[in-house]
């Protein structure tokens, strides 16, 4: 990698909250994500089911978003998308390994090199090649129209990634009842971090977008507090959270901080990520609306916060 692009991605990450204004990458951010729809698809096809759909996320590391280890036959395997040295890493735990590079390409092109790598590595996955959550899907053999990649906000977007697991970790280290992982969902393209009561919900009505009704009854299945980060809905991409069922009286709540809204065509609070990477201490800023959005359904639904909730600080050791 040339110097200056190295210094470059140093000092990204050395910002932290990095701006990334959605103009700038419109089109490959269209382009990445049915790329991360087809990484997901194959761990969809291949692990084992777990409740709401948590063995298909991909999670954000070190370099930029992965499958983690996926089993097949006697071994794993995993797929990595690189956004430092802008590759799809394919590994197996066989030591083996494939790559496919991050460039401007089609999605059609990527679908193919993606399964000749799987191929190569003796990897057989049969996967449903149509995007879901979103708008006029377009097969992904036959998508040669989004082409697009930019190695720099790509890059950007992976530190606004990291950036925000770094907080969101931090918040869901306070809670011991059920909660899920970080995680990258890539149908809609966020990451997200959810919250339990224990109970169950009403059937949720779906309606998402080219999504069965059945995912999305599995996803909601019991009462959640939830929250994410979204690359859309306002310049440089949106935080969110929501509670479903949503209580009486949780659309009044008064979150914080003050650029945070409720929305009420979404049925859910937002925060524009400008207003937190312009704070004077931008973990505090996200950490206020992750606490105080929770607070909003927890306080309204009547959830056992005591029994659900750490008060003192975490520390390693056992309780």
């Amino acid at each position: 990698m040339p110097r200056t692009q190295t210094q470059q991605l140093a000092r990204h990450l050395t910002e932290g909250w990095p701006s990334a204004p959605l103009e700038d990458w419109a089109e490959t951010r269209a382009t990445l994500h049915m790329w991360a729809e087809i990484v997901g698809k194959v761990r969809l096809a291949l692990a084992p089911m777990v409740n709401h759909w948590w063995q298909v996320p991909l999670y954000v590391s070190t370099r930029g978003l992965t499958t983690s280890a996926i089993p097949y036959g006697a071994g794993t395997f995993e797929m990595e998308f690189d956004f430092c040295d802008h590759h799809l890493h394919v590994r197996s735990s066989d030591g083996r390994e494939r790559r496919v590079a991050l460039e401007p390409k089609s999605v059609a092109a990527f679908y193919h090199e993606t399964l000749t790598a799987l191929d190569a590595l003796g990897i057989e996955v049969t996967l449903w090649p149509t995007p879901v959550e979103v708008d006029s899907p377009v097969p992904f053999p036959e998508d040669t129209e989004h082409a697009s990649y930019q190695p720099e906000p790509v890059h950007r977007f992976w530190v606004q990634l990291t950036s925000v697991q770094r907080v969101m970790t931090e918040f869901r280290s306070r809670f011991v009842g059920k909660v899920s992982p970080v995680h990258f969902f890539w149908g809609a393209m966020d990451l997200t971090v959810t919250r339990f009561s224990g109970r169950p919900a009403p059937p949720h009505p779906g309606g998402t977008p080219n999504l069965a009704d059945r995912v999305t009854a599995e996803a909601y299945s019991h009462e959640v507090s939830s929250c994410g980060f979204w690359p859309g809905g306002s310049a440089e991409g949106t935080f969110y959270s929501y509670a479903y069922p949503e209580p009486p009286g949780y659309a009044q709540y008064p979150v914080r901080p003050a650029a945070a809204a409720y929305n009420p065509d979404g049925g859910e609070f937002l925060l524009p990520y400008e207003a937190v990477r312009t704070a004077d201490d931008p973990d505090r800023e996200l950490m206020e609306f992750l606490r105080s959005t929770y607070e909003a359904a927890a306080e309204r639904a009547g959830w056992d916060r005591d029994a659900l909730e750490i008060r003192t600080e975490p520390r390693a050791a056992p309780r």
